[in-house]
């Protein structure tokens, strides 16, 4: 073995070329070459088909060996070594039994997951980081799985799976195993640049440098670097980070290090190198997470998608990609399957009438005769029941629920009712009682599960059958009665979804013994209803099965005939009593045939194992009942099994025979138990479904019946529901073992699963349909489910029916093999058609368990099931894990899993979820229960402790990317005041009324001077404080005063000249509005600056020290406390305070007269800096001319209607903008009074804003969105206090939120809702626009029509266009317009690329032209050039004289059918968003606000989102609001819901604390903090998912 490894490595380097081969290629085909690259890189070809192509193109420069497809050599190479495992190998080792997890293993199986693995290079996949609390011990750093070599081979470097001689582990460690052990110890080069090779063989890598392939492919990736350098820039890096940023990609997308000898053409892009993790822009490349995210990127699968098709895109409608048919997909080409017979059923002679006939029978004639052993948990038999004890007790039973409980004199029950049998699993003595006393009252019995608690998984399913049979007794044990959860009455509580029920106690006790002269009734076996069986459905709903009489004692006859039950024989049973198999043949047929039952309880099986199998040894057992996870126990359990001896069998049934992993299970238990004399030949799967009772099983040897039959069927055929014998890949294999022959009496067919039941092909699968005495009635209540299941007519494919009698489905998805036997490949309910192929959640499961199973997997426990997502099925796997595994094993675990199933089943994983042991909801038995866990899955209620999201590989279902269409030209465009046909979308405020007394004044200083003169004592401004007092007040010769001696000490203390710039660092109050004077006086530019937080310097100083740098201060102005502040020892921690420039504090200013107040020479000089942080994290500073500063104030003052006689509050923060305005400028301009209110002191009093607005009744009030979020939250359910304390806004005309993005109208609608009952208006609740370029745009003011709000189609806005839709249409987005344009404002609505105007109801940007414009960015970069068309930009065709500035914000004009007080149709503006957060994603436009919402909605424990792109990844941040358990259940219910609304793949959720999300003092949620705080590592993450 070890020479055939040894030739191979010899095969490989001989086809080596020499790199001057490599140089040789003819241009043409390295063109070739560079397309297919690019085609891949687009999606528009499979991996698959890319090799096929590349390898075709290069086959003639690779000299070949003996006519060897060169694309072959690779799997000849993984066959021989797998094969080549010498037989130390640890899976060759024959191991203690005990070790193997053999339920559900077949070798074949395991095998071939092993080698399906062995093939992938181990993929690099960046781990999930969890915070350290929540990790169980590995350390993250050490959870990075190494890189097993630098190269990725999905950014198409051309270089395959294991082509590259030692970078391949199987030359070094011919076992798999040893590799992937080594890779879990593996190095730690978590860096997604790191060193070529991580694994010992590293050095000898170039001396046998890769095959030719890998040779010319590393050739290809830097002659034409061009096509992959970097991926578009998205983040808005500058230039010089592109560069640095291209260099690492360069070298992340596979330029070794190791390979730069070959030739100089191999250095990277631009001949720096990033693999040692340089830093990029303040970015640490090695940082944790953006390493991670290259890594991610670097893995990310090309999605398989077929090639896209031409096809029509509707003009709004984005279609989604729809899965065509692959032509080459195999096709049934059988005949037509005929109808299968079973045998005739036999006449036997003393055939009784009716099974009670047979009870009657033998409980007189052998009452001594035991019928029921059952045992306690230790396996002792505890109670023998014998056949007089069952006929006596039933008979007991019967006569008192008939003649003893009545309600008013009126019997209880009646003939026919339907009664509840509640036992315990390990008291079957009490239900065969119960079950033959209520077929002897001519009572229905229903048998259910014991409900432990109020909310057992599936318990309220329960409810609704019980509800629906009419059920109003139940039947229990006395201590199953006292185990219930009771009520506070005591008695036992009601159920949620059940009806109310009498519990009744079988107990001796409470029973009666009948009068001699009563016999009970003894008919022969009718059509009437004997019992109702359970069964939940895929979807968890619960189904009541009838059986009649007539049908019971059949199939008591036919499992007779077919098992060849004897009189007086033993039979060990492990199922469950109360339903299927172990109903039918342990309490049923056994009585027919006073045959004695040993009934095995779980409870025993849980404690031992072996239980069942030393009962058969003890009572020598002729047969056998049990599933696979029985045998399977019982393997794992040996240390008591030397002294049993199974050669008493005749048969060992098992019951679930038709799993496919049934067969591993049964080989294995046979090569443990043959040698304690278990005959292979007793082995006889059946299969059965609650419907068609037992369909098929296999005889027993004694019958003459054909050997069983194995067929080893490909996986990718019956995917497609064909037959297929495997012969070539041994991989993808399904291997199942018949379940015998069709049931006595009975017809079988196959036929079409869904639609018309068209008999199947002989080689296709289908739904197994059997007709039959012997089947179940009907759905209990449902009629038209039964018309479809019960009474189904399969007909021939010239649609003529197979027979008269209707035939009952399955649910068994099967074939008819050779033999005439039957197999089972799967369960309808387990069937999950992804695209168009049907897949089977049995095998998922099977193939998961392979990897490893013992190891990982807690008791094989595994739930598989799809969810719909974007229209299509998309796999979920739900695993319990070991609890003493490692993080490490887990996600080595999770990438092997999704390998296999992608490898054996060629389906991708949707999601892979992991949880602690134990915490699936468990059926009654112990199984998983599915639909509850799936329930679980959808509704964010799993608590996974580790995740993996595969959406980039699983949908491929996406609609095209939108490719832009070409813009109409100019010309062909605008006619008059129409652009194609529509209004240009252009709308201007009310002209600049005449001028006012005061409006002489163009300086603000000489408006306050007048103001002092004229009307000194006049009080303009009123502060509060947290108690809601007044803190100071102001008047107009207050201020004035307090400004000239600013201006002294400005000019004395400060030496300061004309022009220059001083910082104003103040707490929200007067002495900032007073300062801001005194500036002016002075002729100095004053810039306001937010204080920093003394509990918080770090963050906030280096804000403060950037403005007055950048803003070129020369003196900053503030308190003795900030000023003791910005020099203290923590401010040195966070900035150099040495470099401050000079601080002066004004608490104590000397009482001078200022000589003379200073004029400027013309308005259009500078009077303030307004600096403001965006967004999107610039900073930047607008200049403000002393024209448009007193502009700004007139056109406020007209739309709102200023006097000297108005109060109006504003609680706003003063620094910029609107709030800058409204708090220093606009009362000395109009004269009225503002009542300050300061937002920081509404933390420790919330109703302080509405009780001022209250107590001073003022009309007009200004907020932010986050003081409304907190009153919103703060006082929602305090209303009525506030009342009582006669909070009242009804005096409130106009409460405007100052903004800088599209209207909040939820939170202001809900700010509406809740304080409507202290008299706010519906009417009154506004929302202004400003923005750096113009601060107030609009503004509602007092006049003028209510705001309006539209419905738009969110799917048009990403293409930019506006589709207006009615209320609640799907995906309908509310635009609320942002209140009424100032006057003289004028707006008009500009494309963004062609900069030509547009129609009404256009989407474009916002541009806008007015007298109190900010002139222009002031910034220290001099990049003014980069923004000059912010400020001055013309139309591109129209009117092109004006001069408009740039708002950098998307929105729309809409004419409404409202008039203006000026009598004109009133224009309404619609602000959508900023451009400058907008991502450009698949073709589209997105704005992060929409994807945001979407989130917020998915689970209640999402507290806030934010979402950004990093190298066209999206990433969504979501604040967790709960226990830190529920972090990961937020992955998928995220990734769902942006994929359901959006059409897009999120490629990282990160789930981080409340308050994480950084938030301006606007209420705006700052991004791109977020997304440096993310990728720096400094957001302290719960959990961060990296979806694959």
């Amino acid at each position: 073995m070890a020479e055939r490894s040894s030739t191979g490595l010899m095969m490989m380097m001989m086809v080596e070329p020499s790199p001057a081969l490599a140089l040789t290629l003819p241009a043409e085909v390295r063109e070739k070459l560079a397309e297919l690259e690019l085609e891949l890189s687009e999606g528009d070809i499979t991996q698959k088909g890319y090799e096929k192509k590349r390898g075709k193109l290069l086959a003639p420069y690779i000299p070949q060996i003996q006519g060897v497809d060169p694309s072959l050599q690779v799997d000849h190479r993984i066959q021989a070594s797998t094969q080549a495992a010498p037989p130390t190998s640890k899976h060759n080792k024959p191991r203690a039994a005990n070790s193997r997890d053999e339920r559900f293993r077949s070798d074949l199986h395991t095998e071939a997951v092993q080698a399906a693995l062995a093939k992938y290079k181990e993929r690099k996949m960046p781990m999930p980081s969890k915070r350290r609390s929540v990790l169980v011990q590995s350390s993250v750093e050490a959870c990075t799985p190494p890189d097993t070599s630098s190269a990725s081979e999905d950014e198409g470097s051309l270089r395959r799976q294991g082509r590259v001689a030692s970078s391949s582990p199987y030359q070094a460690h011919p076992t798999v195993e040893h590799w992937f052990n080594r890779v879990i110890q593996g190095s730690s080069t978590s860096s997604s640049a790191s060193s070529t090779s991580s694994h010992p063989g590293g050095r000898s890598h170039n001396a046998t440098a890769g095959s030719a392939a890998t040779v010319l492919a590393d050739l290809m990736a830097h002659t034409q670097l061009d096509n992959h350098c970097a991926p578009p820039d998205v983040t808005g890096l500058s230039e010089r980070s592109l560069h640095g940023e291209r260099s690492q990609v360069a070298s992340v997308r596979g330029l070794s290090r190791g390979y730069t000898h070959t030739s100089s053409t191999m250095e990277t892009a631009d001949g720096s190198d990033a693999g040692d993790g340089g830093a990029i822009d303040g970015v640490p490349v090695n940082s944790r997470v953006s390493s991670k995210i290259q890594q991610l990127l670097n893995t990310l699968k090309r999605p398989k998608r077929p090639p896209l098709r031409e096809f029509f895109v509707d003009d709004f409608e984005e279609l989604l990609d729809v899965q065509q048919p692959d032509p080459n997909q195999p096709k049934p080409e059988g005949v037509q399957m005929s109808p299968l017979h079973g045998e005739p059923m036999g006449v036997v002679t003393n055939r009784p009438p009716s099974l009670l006939a047979s009870l009657q029978r033998w409980g007189t004639a052998q009452p001594k005769s035991p019928c029921l052993t059952a045992l306690d948990n230790a396996g002792k038999p505890i109670y023998t029941l014998t056949y007089g004890k069952l006929w006596t007790r039933s008979q007991k039973l019967a006569y008192t629920l008939l003649n003893k409980l009545s309600t008013r004199n009126e019997p209880l029950l009646r003939p026919g009712d339907r009664v509840a049998l509640v036992f315990p699993n390990n008291d079957p003595v009490m239900f065969m009682v119960a079950f033959y006393g209520c077929l002897l009252a001519e009572l229905v019995p229903v048998p259910i599960e014991v409900p432990l608690t109020r909310k057992d998984a599936g318990s309220q399913q329960i409810g609704f059958l019980l509800g629906s049979c009419g059920v109003t007794l139940a039947l229990t044990t006395d201590a199953c009665q006292k185990g219930l959860p009771k009520a506070q009455t005591g008695e036992v509580a009601t159920f949620k979804g059940w009806p109310r029920l009498l519990w009744f106690v079988t107990d001796g006790k409470h029973v009666v013994k009948p009068p001699k002269d009563w016999i009970p009734p003894i008919r022969d076996a009718s059509n009437e209803t004997a019992y109702v069986e359970y069964k939940t459905s895929k979807e968890g709903s619960t189904m009541g099965i009838t059986v009649s009489h007539a049908a019971m004692l059949a199939h008591c006859h036919a499992l007779t005939q077919a098992c060849g039950y004897a009189e007086g024989e033993t039979i060990t049973n492990v199922l469950d009593f109360k339903r299927d198999a172990g109903l039918w043949h342990g309490v049923l047929t056994s009585v027919m045939n006073r045959m004695h039952v040993i009934s095995i309880p779980y409870s025993l099986m849980k404690v031992n194992p072996l239980s069942w199998i030393q009962k058969v040894h003890t009572y020598k057992a002729r047969v056998a009942v049990v599933k696979s996870r029985d045998m399977h126990w019982s393997l794992l359990s040996q240390k008591d099994q030397r002294d049993v001896s199974l050669g008493s069998l005749r048969m060992l049934i098992v019951a679930d025979g038709a799993n496919p992993w049934s067969i591993s299970s049964c080989d294995a238990f046979l090569n443990v138990f043959q040698a304690r004399g278990l005959r292979p030949e007793v082995i006889c799967p059946c299969a059965s479904s609650a419907e068609a009772m037992t369909v098929a099983i296999r005889r027993p040897p004694e019958m003459g019946v054909p050997p069983p039959g194995k067929a080893v069927l490909s996986m990718s055929s019956l995917s497609h529901s064909v037959i297929r014998v495997d012969t070539e890949e041994k991989l993808s294999v399904l291997t199942l073992q018949d379940v015998g022959q069709v049931m006595p009496g009975a017809m079988v067919c196959v036929v079409r699963p869904e639609g018309t039941p068209f008999l199947c092909r002989t080689d296709e699968v289908g739904e197994i349909c059997v007709s039959s005495c012997t089947t179940g009635i009907s759905y209990f209540g449902l009629p038209g489910m039964t018309k479809n299941v019960f009474e189904t007519i399969p007909v021939t494919s010239s649609g003529s029916p197979v027979s008269d009698r209707p035939f009952t489905r399955t649910s068994l998805l099967g074939f008819i093999g050779p033999d005439n036997l039957l197999f089972v490949v799967g369960k309808m309910d387990g069937l999950m058609v992804v695209s168009g192929r049907r897949h089977n959640a049995d095998d998922v499961v099977a193939t998961a368990l392979a990897v490893e199973p013992m190891k990982f997997v807690y008791r094989g426990r595994i739930a598989v099931f799809s969810v719909c997502v974007l229209h299509d099925e998309r796999i979920v796997v739900v695993a319990e894990q070991r609890p003493d595994a490692s993080e490490e094993d887990s996600f080595q675990w999770m990438s092997r899993v999704l390998q296999a199933i992608d490898s054996i089943h060629q389906v991708g994983v949707y999601c892979l979820a992991l949880v602690p042991a134990n915490t699936l909801p468990k059926a009654p038995l112990g199984g998983i229960h599915i639909s509850e866990t799936k329930q679980r899955f959808l509704e964010g209620a799993l608590h996974p402790c580790n995740v993996l999201m595969c959406p980039h590989t699983c949908v491929t279902n996406l609609p095209k990317p939108r490719q832009k269409q070409p813009e109409v030209g100019p010309a062909s465009m605008i006619v008059g005041n129409l652009v194609a046909g529509k209004r240009i979308a252009q709308a201007c405020g009310r002209d600049v009324a005449q001028l006012e007394d005061n409006d002489q004044f163009l300086y603000m200083q000489d408006v306050l001077q007048w103001r002092a003169q004229a009307t000194p004592d006049h009080p303009l401004f009123l502060l509060l404080n947290a108690k809601g007092t007044v803190a100071s007040t102001a008047s107009c010769v207050q201020i004035h005063k307090r400004a000239e001696r600013v201006a002294v000490a400005l000019m004395e203390r400060g030496r300061l000249n004309t022009g220059d710039h001083v910082a104003l660092v103040y707490p929200p109050g007067i002495d900032l509005i007073a300062t801001f004077y005194g500036c002016l006086y002075a002729g100095c530019v004053p810039v306001t600056v937010r204080p920093p937080h003394p509990q918080n310097l770090a963050t906030t100083l280096p804000t403060v020290k950037m403005i007055v740098e950048v803003s070129k201060s020369v003196c900053i102005l503030t308190t003795q406390a900030i000023m003791k502040l910005l020099k203290s020892k923590e401010a040195a921690a966070a900035v150099d305070v040495k470099t401050w420039p000079m601080v002066l504090d004004t608490d104590d200013l000397p009482r001078k007269k200022l000589p003379q107040i200073y004029k400027p020479p013309t308005p259009e000089m500078l009077a303030y800096l307004d600096f403001s942080v965006s967004t999107t994290g610039i900073l930047a500073g607008v200049k403000m001319s002393h024209a448009a500063t007193s502009a700004l104030c007139r056109s406020i003052k007209l739309q709102c209607e200023l006097y000297p006689s108005r109060q109006i509050a504003i609680c706003l923060d003063p620094y910029c903008g609107l709030g800058f305005a409204l708090w220093c400028l606009c009362s000395v301009y109009s004269g009225h009074q503002s009542i300050l209110v300061p937002p920081l002191e509404l933390e420790s009093n919330v109703s302080l804003w509405l009780s001022a607005v209250s107590q001073f009744k003022v009309r007009v009030t200004f907020c932010s969105y986050s003081v409304m979020e907190m009153c919103t939250k703060g006082l929602g359910s305090q209303t009525e206090a506030l009342r009582l304390r006669n909070v009242n806004l009804s005096c409130v005309r106009t409460c405007m939120v100052v903004a800088e993005e599209r209207p909040r109208i939820a939170l202001t609608q809900s700010f509406s809702k809740i304080f409507k009952d202290l008299g706010l208006s519906p009417r009154a609740v506004s929302t202004t626009f400003g923005c750096r370029v113009n601060v107030a745009i609009c503004l509602q003011g007092t006049a003028g029509p209510d705001p309006t709000t539209v419905y738009v189609d969110m799917r048009a806005l990403r293409h930019d266009r506006v589709r207006l839709v009615e209320r609640g249409s799907p995906h309908s987005l509310p635009l609320m317009e942002s209140g009424k344009i100032l006057p003289g404002v004028k707006v008009i609505i500009a494309n963004t690329e062609t900069k030509g105007p547009l129609g009404d109801s256009h989407l474009g940007e916002i541009w806008v032209s007015s007298p109190h414009n900010a002139t222009g960015y002031y910034t220290v970069y001099g990049e003014e050039a980069l923004h000059a068309d912010h400020f001055c930009t013309k139309l591109s065709f129209g009117d092109t004289q004006t001069v408009w500035a740039r708002t950098g914000y998307l929105g729309f004009l809409r004419r409404t059918e409202l008039t203006d007080a000026s009598g004109e149709r009133h224009d309404a503006l619609y602000v959508v968003g900023s451009l400058d957060e907008t991502l450009e994603l698949r073709g589209m436009r997105y704005h992060p606000i929409d994807i945001e919402t979407s989130v917020i909605r998915a689970h209640k424990s999402i507290a806030e989102c934010a979402v950004f792109t990093w190298t066209n990844l999206l990433v969504v941040v979501v604040e967790l609001e709960g226990s830190e358990q529920e972090a990961l259940d937020l992955v998928a219910l995220v990734t769902n819901v942006v994929l359901e609304e959006h059409f897009l793949i999120v490629g990282v959720v990160v789930v981080v604390d409340p308050g994480v999300i950084p938030i301006n003092s606007r209420g705006e949620k700052q991004r791109m903090h977020l997304r440096d705080g993310f990728l720096a590592d400094q957001l302290d993450p719960i959990y961060v998912a990296y979806n694959m």
